[in-house]
């Protein structure tokens, strides 16, 4: 019987964290062997799924590219084509393209402690296929890729126009000179709405609640100012300017949260036209930064409002007609085509199932360490962004650390390592964030600790001290550590 293929570090997709993930690894630990398994055809993740009209980042490209691999010229807000091409450059430039195998979904992940390895099940484009590891890391971002969010949408079946959710766009949809209806308030909403008006005949934002808009510029003034400079003095300088701004005016808004709301409406208020009433449209019920801010590049939205080719209605949905939406005050909105960009819908390390020594992981049950390990669960490491600046500011930490753990275990001559959970410890919930898709599935979610280790403030800066530089070797973890002799053996 032919033994699986083992390989020392198994990378569960291949999107943004998959990517740097790899190259990370073949640059600073090059001896360690490296798969990729990716559920789908082909690369990128996110920025190869989506593909609806404007999709782009709505974080600066200077922090969202990798800190190790600069993201040349001046654009701060990147489209999704552009970001894909950056990615999949990146991965031939680092060869770990080469690694990636499509078409592979992790269904079952086994951990045996007396062998200090991974068994894990895959699905390869239908037929099972068994792979081992010494470490496992899961790159497969937060959400479902096969099934966004979608409420009930009452009479929804009387409707005879054309409706798509933003996650799953059609290539042959023709929205050229139609009314069109985009239901959602969030990041989603408002890249649509400005790339669809124009083209459109007119488009229509209907949001039930509205969200914190603000306008900052497509291309950064400082990267532009700096231009003329080598890359490896810009990009830092940048790169640094865009994160002290992201964490400080985080900061602000927790601190002072009346003072910021003040300051977006005062941005906003001067961007509409008169008779759109900021304080129904532009008013959200929750503080900046309970939920994550909207940035439009060069206040793109507020000029198709501007225009008359966009319109903005905040109201709820009494039933949906065969020719659009009745609403709850009466009024009624014709459409074509109505989207729903209704939002996201969380699926835990990308839906496979763990199983530690034969008792399956209930993630619920866990306690997240530094937001990248769980409590219980050996040689497991898995990579979440953050929820208020660029998911690549975290990702890139998580990949600094594992470096520096797998250097660790071969320093001290250990063949796993694992969070070991204090009682003492409170919990927490595992994000503290108010945006639905989070609120939906706290429930199946690890938990966070009340203090450090276990608690991450959202915060790069401090997590630059706990994460990148704190000690590997904390209390916390704990080390299989065995002879040399005996491990040469098992590794046999």
């Amino acid at each position: 019987m032919t033994s699986p293929e083992h390989v020392d570090v198994l990378i569960v997709g291949a999107g943004l964290s998959g990517i740097g993930a790899a190259c990370q690894l073949r640059e600073h630990v090059p001896t360690r062997s490296v798969a990729i398994l990716e559920a789908r055809e082909t690369s990128g993740g996110t920025w190869d799924l989506f593909s609806y009209p404007g999709i782009r980042s709505d974080s600066d490209m200077f922090t969202f590219g990798f800190s190790w691999r600069p993201w040349l010229g001046d654009r701060a807000l990147a489209d999704g084509p552009s970001i894909l091409d950056y990615l999949r450059t990146v991965a031939q430039e680092y060869a770990v393209d080469e690694l990636i195998r499509y078409r592979h979904r992790v269904r079952r992940a086994s951990w045996d402690s007396a062998a200090a390895r991974w068994t894990v099940e895959v699905d390869r484009d239908g037929e099972p296929v068994t792979m081992t590891a010494s470490f496992l890391w899961c790159c497969s971002g937060y959400y479902d890729y096969e099934h966004p969010y979608e409420p009930e949408l009452p009479g929804v079946e009387a409707f005879e126009g054309r409706l798509v959710h933003p996650q799953h766009w059609p290539e042959d949809l023709d929205y050229a000179g139609k009314r069109v209806v985009v239901i959602g308030s969030g990041a989603t909403a408002v890249t649509l709405v400005p790339a669809l008006a124009g083209t459109a005949g007119q488009v229509t934002m209907l949001q039930r609640s509205p969200s914190y808009i603000l306008s900052r510029p497509g291309r950064d003034r400082l990267a532009t100012l700096l231009e003329r400079l080598p890359t490896r003095v810009s990009y830092p300088v940048v790169r640094w300017a865009n994160i002290l701004m992201t964490v400080g005016t985080y900061q602000a808004a927790r601190r002072w949260p009346e003072k910021v709301k003040d300051v977006i409406r005062k941005g906003v208020r001067s961007q509409v036209p008169e008779d759109v009433d900021v304080d129904v449209h532009f008013n959200p019920r929750y503080d900046p930064w309970d939920q994550r801010l909207c940035f439009v590049p060069d206040g793109d939205l507020f000029r198709a409002l501007r225009a008359g080719q966009a319109s903005i209605v905040t109201d709820t949905i009494e039933t949906f007609t065969p020719t659009g939406i009745r609403l709850t005050s009466g009024r009624e909105l014709e459409a074509d085509v109505v989207v729903t960009a209704t939002g996201l819908q969380l699926l835990p390390f990308g839906g496979m199932e763990l199983v530690v020594d034969g008792e399956p992981v209930d993630y619920s049950k866990t306690m997240a360490y530094k937001a990248l390990m769980l409590s219980g669960v050996p040689n497991f490491v898995y990579t979440v962004g953050y929820t208020n600046a660029s998911w690549t500011l975290k990702a890139d930490l998580v990949s600094a650390y594992v470096v520096r753990l797998l250097r660790h275990l071969d320093r001290v001559g250990a063949r796993s390592v694992v969070p070991v959970r204090q009682p003492e410890v409170g919990e927490v919930p595992f994000m503290d964030f108010q945006s639905g898709y989070v609120l939906r599935s706290l429930d199946r979610l690890p938990k966070q600790g009340d203090r450090p280790p276990w608690r991450l403030k959202q915060n790069y800066l401090t997590d630059l001290r706990t994460i990148r530089r704190g000690a590997i070797d904390d209390g916390v973890l704990a080390f299989d550590r065995v002879p040399a002799r005996e491990a040469a053996l098992t590794d046999a």
